[in-house]
């Protein structure tokens, strides 16, 4: 007989970790009466504080925070709380971001497109101990495991550039103009010159076209 999965009550306790104060107040509203939203954080900082304070039962991780990452999070808290569970919540399909996380120790990765119902139900099974992905993402995850994906070279190319540069590396090999990355990162055309040309010196790249073959071969676009 299949035992039946608990039920989901408020006393299920979330500490909500993201830099956009107007997307966790979206995120708070969506939740609240399923899980209890016992602490919000915006930095690595804050976050590894809110967490030791209040000692939750899953923690909803942005990728990217100022002061080192969501990577960063995860390794602070678990020198500390090694049983506290991690579920990515990212605007990022990136593999690397994905992978990165999960190496680090989260339990889950979504996407910010997923609907508040779905998101309710990914934290349940995380605080259960299960594994959880967006259906594309999984597959980033098993390639990793089984080897497509080299992950160490990703992670080692990676590092050579700034969090400010892979933005936009990502837009320029997914076929954006300058222009178009300018408007969607609120920076001038020609910060967008300079970074390019600093990504593709980086990664001893020569043009746009290569950029773009070496992050689809990476599957970060």
């Amino acid at each position: 007989m299949t035992t039946p999965a608990r039920p989901r009550q408020p006393e299920l306790r979330v500490v909500l970790v993201d830099d956009h104060a107007l997307f966790r107040t979206g995120v708070r509203a969506e939740i609240d009466g399923s899980v209890d939203v016992v602490g919000e954080a915006e930095d690595v900082d804050s976050a590894v504080a809110s967490i030791v304070e209040h000692r939750p039962d899953v923690v909803l991780l942005d990728v990217h925070l100022p002061g080192g990452g969501g990577t960063q999070v995860i390794a602070k808290v678990h020198r500390t709380l090694p049983e506290m569970r991690f579920l990515a919540l990212s605007v990022s399909d990136a593999a690397e971001d994905v992978i990165g996380v999960i190496r680090a120790g989260a339990r889950g990765y979504v996407t910010k497109s997923i609907a508040g119902k779905e998101l309710v139900e990914a934290i349940g099974r995380v605080a259960d101990g299960d594994a959880v992905f967006s259906p594309r993402l999984a597959g980033f995850v098993l390639d990793a495991f089984a080897g497509t994906i080299e992950v160490a070279q990703v992670d080692e190319d990676l590092d050579r550039l700034t969090e400010r540069e892979r933005e936009v590396m990502r837009l320029i090999a997914r076929g954006y103009a300058y222009k178009e990355v300018a408007k969607e990162l609120f920076i001038s055309i020609k910060t967008v010159e300079t970074h390019v040309s600093s990504v593709l010196r980086k990664l001893q790249l020569s043009s746009r076209h290569e950029l773009t073959r070496w992050a689809s071969d990476r599957r970060l676009i």
